[in-house]
């Protein structure tokens, strides 16, 4: 069997494809029951936008979140319009500097907090040059780097 009959093609000059397009597989090489009936195409933009004119993508540049499945060279999807809460990851700007970090507001402190050992904890206080940019909605990494 090729390959290329097996999954399909992703792209094929537009911004959709159907899921008669990207058979399902599984390790019984079997597709699953469900792609006989599927009708409606899958739309990236609608499964992974919430807000379009508020998101932007972002790739990220270092190892300071890789504690959390992100690393160097992956592309975050970042929602201004959502607000930050404990635990999010978020995009802070810190005397003009882009940083990514995961928002911790436990004790009544504000923490941008690595997720990585080899970087500090970075303590904001209320006279602090911050201003978090963007909440991290989505990763998307490239398994299979083209050539």
């Amino acid at each position: 069997m090729e390959v290329d009959k097996f999954f399909g093609s992703a792209y094929n000059g537009t911004k959709r494809f159907t899921q008669q397009d990207v058979p399902t597989a599984n390790a019984t090489g079997f597709g699953a029951a469900a792609d006989d009936y599927m009708e409606r195409g899958i739309d990236l933009n609608e499964q992974l936008i919430r807000n379009k004119p508020a998101t932007f993508f972002m790739k990220v540049s270092g190892e300071s979140m890789i504690g959390a499945g992100i690393f160097d060279g992956d592309i975050v999807i970042v929602d201004r319009s959502i607000k930050e809460k404990n635990g999010s990851i978020v995009i802070a700007v810190i005397d003009g500097e882009m940083l990514i970090r995961r928002y911790d507001t436990t004790l009544n402190r504000k923490r941008l907090v690595p997720e990585t050992t080899k970087l500090s904890v970075i303590e904001v206080c209320e006279f602090s040059d911050y201003k978090i940019w963007g909440v991290v909605t989505c990763m998307i990494r490239n398994i299979c780097p083209l050539a």
